[in-house]
């Protein structure tokens, strides 16, 4: 596992898993605009759609999807070197109240129209504003055991904070160090 800086400042990171040719941010804006993909993932889960989100056209799904992945790419490769990446992520378990040694994180765009933003991006908290991406997806159900896809980004999650501790890593200068010695 490695790496990749997403800005300049060193505060957003994202995982490059081995046998991948890419980050997992890259990896999922292209996976979100990539109209095939959606319309077989909203195909495949119409009935989650339906029930949490009310939405009965897989057409709107698409454009929505679309839509709010620009807005995250925006979020996430325009900012600037003092944005506070407080404000963006927030504790993946909505009960958290204190912070938490290389905490699980969680991003997801604001939405004004019609519903909420199903898109997520989940990441590791090295220390108060850096974060490493560690995956995402298209949470379209109440928690994230209820299906495969997203239970598969828990494991990631968890993957990504098991190496981080295994080498010593507990926050921005012994990930610094790390990333140095690369």
């Amino acid at each position: 596992m490695t790496f990749d800086k997403i800005i300049d400042n060193g505060k957003l990171w994202a995982v490059r898993y081995e046998e991948e040719t890419d980050n997992e941010l890259f990896k999922l804006f292209a996976q979100w605009s990539d109209v095939e993909y959606l319309h077989q993932f909203f195909k495949a889960n119409w009935n989650d759609l339906i029930a949490y989100f009310k939405v009965t056209d897989i057409r709107q799904a698409i454009t929505d999807t679309i839509d709010d992945n620009e807005q995250l790419q925006c979020l996430m490769l325009e900012l600037k070197d003092d944005t506070n990446l407080e404000g963006i992520f927030h504790p993946l378990e909505n009960y958290r109240t204190s912070e938490m040694l290389l905490g699980k994180e969680k991003a997801k765009p604001k939405r004004k129209e019609r519903h909420s933003s199903w898109l997520r991006i989940y990441a590791i908290r090295l220390s108060e504003g850096v974060y490493v991406i560690t995956g995402g997806a298209i949470k379209l159900t109440f928690t994230m055991e209820e299906r495969t896809h997203t239970k598969l980004e828990l494991h990631k999650l968890e993957r990504v904070r098991r190496f981080l501790l295994e080498e010593k890593i507990i926050d921005n200068d012994s990930f610094g160090d790390y990333v140095n010695t690369l």
